[in-house]
């Protein structure tokens, strides 16, 4: 995927590497770099943000008036604007293959010691669901209503332990909560 979504002021763009946009006024000074929240994007992607300038948009002229009384009142209006750059500071996955074959050509002892750490997390919370890790919380909420009891206490636990996604926790809890409320 070569664009993210991202939500900044309350708005979502679709953005690209080395794009430009003008949008409502940050709280970051010119020349400053801030990372945006990542709505949608591939996984590890870190959207950054470079602050170029403050400026104001046109001018917007409202008019009022009411006929034969006289009635006439202007005003005008500019918005707080800010131009920012994007870059998208994603591997690709060439990139990744060639760092990780570097890697185990220089140190086989560094990439054994990773591949047991998996095995131990998945023996430590037994009972979880398959493939629970690279689930999302929208498979997670869908799932847990199907989950038996000791897969939802399993798949919480490791979630309090590790990803403390605060949308699959509630999900689980609140499986539970019904499968309480059911018995």
């Amino acid at each position: 995927m070569d664009y993210a979504i991202i939500r900044l002021g309350g708005k979502q763009y679709r953005v690209r590497e080395g794009e430009y946009l003008v949008v409502d006024r940050v709280k970051f000074d010119e020349g400053k770099t801030f990372n945006p929240d990542v709505l949608l994007g591939d996984s590890g992607v870190t959207v950054t943000a470079k602050v170029l300038a403050h400026e104001r948009g046109p001018k917007i002229l409202i008019g009022k008036y009411r006929k034969r009384t006289g009635y006439k009142r202007h005003n005008g209006f500019r918005a707080a604007t800010s131009r920012i750059e994007i870059s998208l500071g994603a591997q690709t996955r060439g990139t990744e293959a060639t760092a990780t074959t570097s890697e185990t050509a220089t140190k086989p002892e560094a990439v054994a010691a990773p591949a047991a750490k998996p095995e131990a997390a998945d023996e430590h919370v037994k009972g979880m669901p398959s493939g629970y890790e690279e689930m999302t919380v929208a498979e997670i909420s869908e799932g847990s209503k199907t989950w038996n009891r000791p897969m939802l206490e399993a798949a919480l636990e490791y979630e309090q332990a590790h990803a403390a996604r605060k949308g699959a926790i509630s999900a689980l809890e609140s499986a539970l909560k019904a499968k309480e409320e059911g018995s």
